[in-house]
Order: structure tokens, then C-alpha cells, then sequence
């Protein structure tokens, strides 16, 4: 379609925007709050959202990772609601797991705020508190010297508050448990102590696995998605070469547009648009992070359906076309008002892509969602990949050297500018009441208690993507196999730089990490040296092709 190039350049300016690689759960240390004996309980915070249909989903956003606790109660003997909350730096750890938490009942303090000696004779039960008055820990051991065997202290509001020690304060031994509690979870438990129902709690909070298979199959996924997109790639390049060396031996009037022919359907990027894409790609994101709300991701929305349902119909009308029963429908046109010439089988596809957009994007809140956000994700890049190309090494070094340091700047440098990290704060979607944009492939993390997601942004496959599927090209237009070529290594060096990323998200307890800043030094640091060793350096980094001679030129030999 006539729409193809504008779509793809605007799609990789979307997927340039947001580079960032993680997995699934933004955390950062809390390294304001000071640590001593007796207040030195490990405290991360975790900015992922909490199990997917937990009541309390938005006041747990920012609950912790290795203190976040989950909350099962029970009203007059019957299970409900699955509240979540955090720990405290001070009091003693919880049990990781449910079938050795005690299930205990749960008393409201009187005074409310617990800054004196409770009324109530206490024997072991838990004691709901509510914030203010007096010090998080003056609570705990009052409430631990009244026989309380742990407390819940309600927050003054739906966000979770990090529960630190004063600097002034001594008494720390404290022997129990605190837990805090978004209001409106508070308020209900409350209420129902308040009409003389019995109310019950288990307090455990359980291990995130160290690995989650979800991260395993986004890495199938990232790099299935660069072998296929660069296979189409260089076969595109190869029918193209085979064409143009037709029309030199044919000799035909054609040769005097020979620039033309192989190149229609295709962007070639330069050295001034490679520098040009990431600048506008960091506007777009300080637009993003500026004007993130409900209204500008359903913006996203819609030009991510757009981008999709164009990618979707590409990869689908080139696949049903390799068979020879839609052969006719493939090479049959109709011209269409606006949209030009279209294929009879691009006019049977296009209603079918168009529906499934628009039914992920009618129902991308489900759990399922991410099955839909993928396809047409994994779609668009490929279409990306196949229409945009790095036309030399030298561009491509561009490309991935000013990427390479727009994601470092909006991931880490940005905190000393913006106070937070620009980058990870667009990722995850912040003020806008949805998890993340949709410029994002996505797997649910299978075996973590608190659910989330492993992703990947688009650009950490779209710009390696790129030289990778360069390198293939070049591969197949000079003829080596396998073995001595380089797009073997290329993909190798890809899929072990993410594989690095990956292994950095664990090594930092699941803090955003840039993917691009392991990516970038392995594949393209593999490309330079081996091109250099191989002696194809200055071809790889001028033409990025071999020369190919008219054969009606008859070289003369020199006198």
C-alpha cells in the first residue's frame, strides 16, 4: 500500500521513543531512610502494579517488593477480599508462605491511633491502628507490649506509605510484625469491627522466583521476531538484485531507471536521519512523559492500532501469497479511491486485521490482552524491518551509537533533571490509568505470586533489528553461506546481549535496566571487529553491498 513508508516511519519514531527493556516490575531503593540495627529490614519499592483483579490494584502500585504482604481475610468465618500491603524497615519478617502463616483474628485499637496503652486485654490477636499522633514504631511496642502479635496500621490514604525509623529513635527491639494498609482496605475492615463481625487475617509475604520462564519465551519471542523480519528482509534485497542484473544484461530502456528499480517500498535511513530520529524520539518522549493521561494513551491506542493493522496486513498478505491458490488474488488490482492500487487479497485481509484491533483495543484491560498487543506488535516490527533499512554499517553505527546513549540519558541521567526516570516512568504508564503504554511486547510472569508482566519496548528489537537484518543482506548479495558470513553472528550477538539484560534485571533486584546499553556493545561490537578481521570492514562500511558491473562494460587491459 501507498501508506506503507509514512506509517513505518512514524511507527519507528513511536518504538525509538520508548527503548526500554525490563522485566515487568520498576522497582528503585529507597536510599533516603536510614538503616541501623533493629530498623534495617531490606526495602525496595516495587512501581509494578500488584496481582492482576486484586481490589486494591491502584493503592498497591507502590508497595514493596520484599516487604510487600499479602492479606487474606476472612468475615465471620467465610474467605473474602485478598488485601495487599507493605512492611516495615523495623519488627520481624513474615513467613513467605501461606501454609505457615497463622490465621489470626483482628481487634480495633481504642485508642484508634494506639499512641497510648490499649484499652482492650489483647491475647495474640492483630491490632488494626490507624496512622498519626505518635511514631510508626511507638505503635509497634505499644501494641507488642498489650500481647498484639502484629499491627495493621491504616494510612491516611489509597497510596502505601514507606514505614522508616526517625533518626531520634532508640527503642527499635521491636518483636513483631507491622503492616500498613491502603485506607479504603482499612476503612472496610473498620467497618466490619465496628458492627461486631468477626474478622480474620493471614499475614505471609512470599519469594518473587529468582527467574521467571516468562522471560525465557520474551527472549524466543524478541529474537524470533529479528531471524523472521530479516529473512523477509534480505529475500526482498536478493529478488531485487536478481531483477536489477535482469534488466543490465537485457540492456533494456529500464537501465536508465535502474536507481529505481528494487528500491519502491523501501526506506533507506542516512547518517542525518539516524541522528535526526533519536532527537525527535526524545521529544516525543518528553511529550509523552509531559502530557502522559487517559486521554493521550487512547491517542497511543489508536496509532498503535494503525501501525498494527498495517503491519498485520503486510506479514499476512506476503504469507498467504507464497501459496499458489492465492497466487491470483495477490497479483490482481483494483484501484481504490485514496488508498490507490490495492490487491484483491489485500482487500479480503484488511477487514479481518481492522476487527482485531479493534477488538484488543475494546477489551486491552482483560488479562488476555497481551495475546492481541503482541500480534499486532510483533506484526508492525517485522513490517518495520522489512521496509526501513540501515543501507551500510556506517549509518547503522550511527543509529545504534546515538540510541545507545538516548537510552542511558533517559533511563539514569534524566533522574538529575526530571527527579525520576523519564524513560521508566512512560514505560509503566504513570497518570494514566492503564499498565504502560502499548508500544510494548508482553508476557505475564507465570510463577510469580504477585503476577506483573516480563516486557520488552519495541525499540530494543526494532534498531539492533535493524543492523542484523543488514547483515543478512549482505550475506546473501555476495554469496556466503552460513559459516562465513555474518548475520550468524550478528543474531548470536543479539540474543546473548538480551540474554545479559536479562541477567542484569535479576543481578538488580528487577530495577529497569536500558537493554540497548548491553545490546548495542554486543552486536554491534561484534559487527565492527569481525568486518575488520575479515578484511570487509570498508565495503561493510561505505556500500554496504558488492559492486555489481554492467556486463555489456568490456574492461580494456592496460598497456
Amino acid at each position: 500500500m501507498d501508506f506503507q513508508k509514512p506509517i513505518c516511519v512514524v511507527g519507528l519514531l513511536l518504538v525509538l521513543s520508548v527503548t526500554f527493556g525490563s522485566a515487568g516490575d520498576i522497582v528503585h531503593p529507597d536510599d533516603v531512610a536510614p538503616k541501623r540495627p533493629g530498623c534495617d529490614n531490606n526495602f525496595v519499592l516495587s512501581l509494578g502494579r500488584s496481582q492482576p483483579g486484586s481490589l486494591y490494584a491502584e493503592a498497591v502500585r507502590f508497595a514493596k517488593l520484599m516487604l510487600q504482604v499479602k492479606i487474606p481475610t476472612w468475615i465471620n468465618g467465610v474467605e473474602d477480599i485478598e488485601y495487599v500491603g507493605v512492611g516495615a524497615r523495623f519488627g520481624v519478617t513474615l513467613e513467605s508462605k501461606e501454609k505457615h502463616a497463622n490465621h489470626t483474628r483482628v481487634v480495633l485499637a481504642d485508642p484508634p491511633d494506639c499512641c497510648s496503652t490499649p484499652k482492650n486485654n489483647l491475647t495474640g490477636e492483630v491490632i488494626l491502628v490507624h496512622r498519626g499522633n505518635c511514631s510508626f514504631t511507638d505503635k509497634a511496642n505499644i501494641a507488642e507490649s498489650a500481647n498484639a502479635t502484629a499491627i495493621l496500621i491504616i494510612n491516611n490514604r489509597t497510596e502505601l506509605f514507606k514505614m522508616v525509623c526517625e533518626n531520634n529513635e532508640t527503642d527499635l527491639d521491636i518483636g513483631i510484625p507491622a503492616v500498613m494498609l491502603p485506607q479504603d482496605a482499612g476503612m472496610t475492615l473498620e467497618n466490619y469491627l465496628k458492627s461486631n463481625t468477626t474478622v480474620s487475617v493471614q499475614l505471609y509475604s512470599p519469594l518473587r522466583p529468582l527467574v521467571d520462564i516468562a522471560e525465557v519465551f520474551l527472549w524466543l519471542m524478541a529474537v524470533g521476531t529479528i531471524l523472521c523480519a530479516s529473512y523477509w528482509s534480505a529475500w526482498s534485497a536478493r529478488e531485487a538484485a536478481i531483477e536489477q542484473d535482469k534488466l543490465l544484461k537485457d540492456g533494456s530502456d529500464e537501465i536508465l531507471n535502474l536507481e529505481g528499480v528494487g528500491s519502491s517500498g523501501f526506506v533507506d535511513i542516512n547518517t542525518t536521519a539516524a541522528i535526526l530520529f533519536v532527537v525527535i524520539a526524545s521529544c516525543f518522549l518528553v511529550m509523552l512523559y509531559k502530557l502522559m493521561s487517559t486521554w493521550f494513551i487512547e491517542v497511543l491506542v489508536v496509532l498503535f492500532c494503525i501501525g498494527g493493522v498495517e503491519g498485520l496486513q503486510t506479514c499476512l498478505v506476503a504469507l498467504f501469497s507464497c501459496f499458489r491458490w492465492f497466487e491470483h488474488a495477490g497479483q490482481s488490482f483494483v484501484k481504490v479511491p485514496i488508498f490507490g492500487a490495492l490487491s484483491y487479497l489485500t482487500l479480503a485481509i484488511s477487514p479481518f486485521c481492522i476487527a482485531f484491533a479493534v477488538v484488543w483495543a475494546a477489551h486491552r484491560r482483560h488479562s488476555f490482552a497481551w495475546i492481541g498487543q503482541d500480534i499486532l506488535g510483533i506484526a508492525l516490527i517485522i513490517t518495520v524491518l522489512q521496509i526501513v533499512r540501515v543501507p551500510n554499517l556506517k549509518v547503522g553505527t550511527v543509529l545504534l551509537g546515538c540510541a545507545f546513549l538516548y537510552d542511558i540519558f533517559w533511563v539514569f541521567v534524566s533522574k538529575w533533571w526530571f527527579h525520576e526516570s523519564v524513560m521508566i516512568v512512560v514505560a509503566r504508564g504513570d497518570k494514566s490509568g492503564e499498565d504502560g503504554i502499548p508500544m510494548l511486547l508482553k508476557i505475564p510472569r507465570m510463577f510469580d505470586p504477585w503476577g506483573g508482566f516480563s516486557i520488552i519496548g519495541f525499540g530494543d528489537i526494532i534498531l539492533p533489528g535493524l543492523l542484523v537484518a543488514f547483515s543478512l543482506r549482505y550475506d546473501w548479495l555476495t554469496k556466503k553461506n552460513l559459516r562465513s558470513g555474518y548475520f550468524i553472528w550478528a543474531m548470536t550477538a543479539y540474543g546473548l546481549g538480551l540474554l545479559i539484560t536479562y541477567v542484569a534485571l535479576n543481578l538488580m533486584d528487577g530495577r529497569g535496566q536500558p537493554a540497548l546499553l548491553y545490546i548495542v556493545p554486543f552486536t554491534l561490537g561484534t559487527f565492527l571487529t569481525l568486518g575488520k578481521k575479515r578484511g570487509d570492514l570498508q565495503i561493510l562500511w561505505t556500500r554496504g553491498e558488492p559492486e555489481r558491473l554492467c556486463p555489456h562494460i568490456q574492461l580494456q587491459p592496460s598497456q
